[in-house]
């Protein structure tokens, strides 16, 4: 195999056009433009050139021109001469060098004389003139330690600033005063009258200092000796005389009243942290896990250990803020008819504790019963707060009790218990229910878990299991809990498949089955979508093989009222409500009604698509339908109907009088009550009276449904046409004479409410107008007269066309410019990048070998030092 070819960079065609531009021009590509013949006065371009002549003429043209501009870019190397006239030639030049001096005089003369007063009036303050006050020449007196702390001495100052009067010690002496001192002594240098005026400040400094320990001491002195006859002016007045003479208080103003008051009022506690999830669900285990472990040592017969009060250790950083002096420990000496008092202190000391244990143990006496009341307190808002939680309250009430327990024993002095005291208290702990669970691995685990028990303790087992494996806990528990949610939907449809259905334990499991929705809503929605499915899978083959498909049984409907209560109804479309209505209306279109029972699954299902719809309003067919086919039901004639009967309904033969009444006084022992979800598993009627009941309760559902959807499509465009048939029905064919008070209501209500509505709407159509016709295509005919050129019809249209040529040429020669200037400036960007590279790597090459020469210098010294 070949080499690749090598691919040429961009610095190699670079180099590559400067060598072909220097390659000698080959004669025969001269270009010679000939003429044929010549006018004079007409110049003549490019008569005989060479190829590429004018392309450096180009590239020269903008090195001088664009180039420079680019290279001048960001740069100001320009002066500008801004004096006063320069660019001005009208002016002299003598003119102008006189206005700059005046200019120039102007701005360094100093305005001494601006805030210059009056020179004859002389200013004084407090009758001393302000003038000789400038002079300082007072002597600020050193007695004075006060005035001297901030201020230098005139002598310093002098010596170090020349004075401020001109009285200084370095101030010039006149002749006289230098020939005298000259005479007496020899001149003091200024090193020798700086280190005089330190030394003068330093011995002041210190006699101030002996001065202020001298007064301390004294002070120090004078208050021992105070303190020594202080106890003998004491005075204390007897006890008797507290008696019998007690002191006036003087009365508080409203001020300190407030104030006081304000001592009372109740401050703001802080509120405690908010917990995580996660933090709640470890306190809930660890609290179930105590719980287990008390009751496990319960059953085994272990008595809970005394906690011995322990000891409290002051800390190194307690500052003993609860620290309350009850009273004065230090006697106080009085000094009565020669002779100390001591004896009637000690006595009154004596009936001062007294006083005070008779007063202690009425407040214990009293901190007892309010310890009590509180407990009571606290008793009755546990039990309160049990009663409002409900349901949602996962604690059962063994555990409060046994924590209730737990708190008053801890309290109470152990006793010792008997042996059949011991016994009956493991019997007690083995029959109480655990409170941790493992999580079941199948649903042959959760059936053994909660066989055997009733429908409460059920549902704390659950509650339970979800708290000891919440996700945050454990790294499996997710796929455990997604796993319980399955198991629980298979066994609330086994409890509703029994010989008696428990529908009680469904009841008691569908909150813990929402919370673990709430917790997985995807894995729920797989979980109830695969139900749903086969549900609505089997029936599809049912009607496939026999054209029809009995009712739902009991876990269908359980399956199709949890979904209404797990997922939101409202959205248009939703993945698990969508597919569970569209099986409701599958059912009331496909399932016969051939009896009572199949009548009452039937409107059960009614129910459930009301409750569907009751956000989204959605309308549904099927449900008027079959509520309409169970109102012809009840009807006792049926040779002349005014409506139509849709299948599954029947409108006369067997089983189309499943709801007339076989005895009309059956209405009165009638009374009104829910259908019952058992109905449809087994229904048990002994006599006609009991038929005849419970044919009144579904005619009272059905007509209950129909009110509820009056009302709920009252809205809608074709309301009247919808409901016509069941008004119709109902107040021509519907004997309502003969039925109870409360279905004749409804029947009123129900016509009320279908009479009130709107008329029928006319059917949405088009607006009549008249069409528009289509356009014709008629042919533009033009008269050409002069073939070949491009004229107009007018003189001014023939200069747009010229105006509008000579535009479209020049936008072509200005963009086509505009590139080549592009590129020429590419070209010097690259050169300009390929220079400083190239004199980068010079200098790193030159850098290399002057350290590889010191390198080899280095070493050939170590190698003499060696030898």
């Amino acid at each position: 195999m070949g080499k690749a070819p090598k691919k040429r960079s961009l610095a190699d065609k670079v180099r590559k056009t400067k060598t072909n531009a220097a390659i000698k021009n080959n004669p025969f590509e001269v270009k010679i433009n000939r003429k044929k013949f010549e006018v004079l006065g007409r110049k003549t371009k490019h008569d005989v050139g060479l190829p590429g002549v004018s392309r450096s003429k180009a590239i020269n043209k903008r090195k001088e021109t664009l180039l420079k501009e680019y290279k001048q870019k960001n740069k100001a190397s320009k002066f500008v001469d801004r004096r006063l006239g320069e660019y001005d030639a009208k002016i002299a030049p003598e003119d102008k060098i006189l206005q700059r001096f005046a200019l120039e005089r102007q701005r360094i003369h100093e305005k001494k004389d601006m805030y210059n007063l009056n020179e004859e009036e002389e200013l004084t303050h407090y009758g001393q003139s302000l003038a000789e006050m400038e002079k300082f020449n007072d002597m600020v007196n050193s007695d004075d330690e006060s005035e001297e702390k901030g201020l230098l001495s005139a002598e310093l100052t002098a010596s170090h600033f020349g004075g401020g009067g001109g009285g200084g010690l370095l101030r010039k002496k006149t002749s006289g005063e230098q020939q005298q001192e000259d005479g007496n002594q020899r001149a003091k240098s200024r090193q020798e009258l700086i280190e005089e005026l330190i030394h003068k400040s330093k011995q002041e400094k210190r006699e101030r200092q002996v001065q202020k320990e001298e007064a301390q001491e004294l002070t120090e002195k004078l208050d021992q000796e105070w303190k020594s006859i202080q106890a003998l002016m004491v005075k204390k007045t007897a006890k008797a005389e507290h008696t019998d003479k007690p002191e006036e208080k003087p009365k508080l103003d409203e001020y300190d009243m407030m104030v006081r008051e304000l001592g009372f009022e109740m401050k703001a506690q802080p509120s405690e942290k908010m917990k995580t999830p996660e933090e709640l669900a470890k306190e809930e285990k660890e609290k179930l896990q105590k719980l287990e472990a008390d009751r496990l040592r319960r059953m085994i017969g272990e008595e809970e250990e005394t906690k011995a009060q322990s000891q409290t250790c002051m800390s190194a950083d307690d500052l003993n803020d609860g620290f309350i002096l009850d009273k004065h420990d230090r006697k106080t000496l009085a000094y009565q008819d020669g002779k100390w008092n001591i004896e009637e202190e000690e006595r009154e000391a004596v009936e001062d504790e007294e006083g005070e244990t008779g007063e202690s143990g009425e407040e214990q006496e009293s901190d007892k019963e309010e310890g009590e009341e509180e407990e009571e307190e606290e008793e009755e808002e546990a039990s309160s707060e049990e009663e409002e939680d409900g349901q949602s309250d996962l604690e059962s009430e063994q555990e409060s009790e046994a924590e209730e327990k737990n708190l008053r024993d801890e309290g109470k002095p152990k006793k010792t218990l008997s042996k059949e005291e011991m016994k009956a208290h493991q019997q007690a702990a083995k029959a109480e229910l655990p409170y941790t669970f493992a999580a079941p691995e199948s649903y042959e685990d959760l059936k053994d878990l909660l066989c055997g028990h009733t429908p409460e303790n059920q549902r704390l087992i659950v509650a339970r299991t979800q708290k000891c494996n919440h996700p945050s806990l454990a790294v499996g528990n997710k796929l455990k809990l997604q796993k319980l949610f399955g198991f629980l939907l298979e066994y609330i449809g086994e409890l509703a498949l029994r010989t008696s259905p428990e529908l009680t334990a469904v009841d008691k499991l569908l909150p813990e089955l929402y919370a673990l929705c709430q917790m997985f809503p995807e894995a729920a929605a797989a979980a109830v979508q695969l139900v749903l499915a086969d549900a609505a899978h089997s029936m599809e083959e049912q009607i496939e093989v026999r054209g029809h498909a009995p009712f739902p049984t009991l876990d269908s409907l359980i399956y199709l009222k949890l979904t209404a209560l797990l997922f939101p109804t409202s959205d248009f479309r939703h993945p698990v409500t969508t597919p569970a209505l569209l099986y409701i209306s599958l059912a009331l279109t496909k399932c016969p009604v051939r009896s009572l029972q199949d009548a009452t699954a039937g409107l059960l299902l009614c129910c459930l698509a009301v409750e569907y719809v009751s956000f989204s309003k959605r309308f549904l067919p099927e449900l008027i339908n079959f509520l309409t086919g169970s109102l012809h039901l009840a009807v006792r004639d049926k040779t002349s109907l005014g409506y139509t009967v849709v299948p599954p309904f029947r409108p006369a033969g067997k089983c189309s009088d499943l709801l007339v009444l076989s005895d009309p006084e059956s209405c009165r022992s009638w009374r009104k009550k829910p259908l019952p979800l058992s109905a449809t598993r087994c229904l048990e009627l002994k006599s006609d009276l009991d038929r005849d009941h419970h044919r009144l309760t579904c005619l009272s559902v059905c007509l209950d449904l129909v009110k509820r959807c009056c009302l709920l499509y009252n809205d809608l465009p074709s309301f009247s046409h919808v409901f016509q048939p069941v008004g119709s029905l109902l107040s021509k064919h519907l004997s309502i004479q003969t039925l109870p008070e409360a279905l004749q209501e409804l029947h009123r209500e129900i016509m009320d409410a279908i009479s009130s509505a709107p008329t029928t709407h006319r059917h949405l159509v088009f607006n009549k107008k008249k069409p528009i016709p289509l356009k014709l295509l008629t042919p533009k005919i033009v008269e050409v007269l002069d073939y070949g050129k491009k004229r107009g019809c007018t003189r001014e249209e023939r200069e747009k066309e010229r105006l509008k040529h000579k535009y479209k040429k020049e936008f072509k020669g200005a963009l086509r410019e505009i590139r080549k200037d592009s590129r020429f400036l590419a070209r010097e960007k690259l050169n300009e990048v390929m220079n400083r590279d190239a004199e980068r790597k010079r200098k790193v090459k030159e850098l290399f070998g002057s350290l590889a020469t010191q390198e080899g210098e280095w070493k050939a010294l170590k190698k003499r030092k060696r030898k």
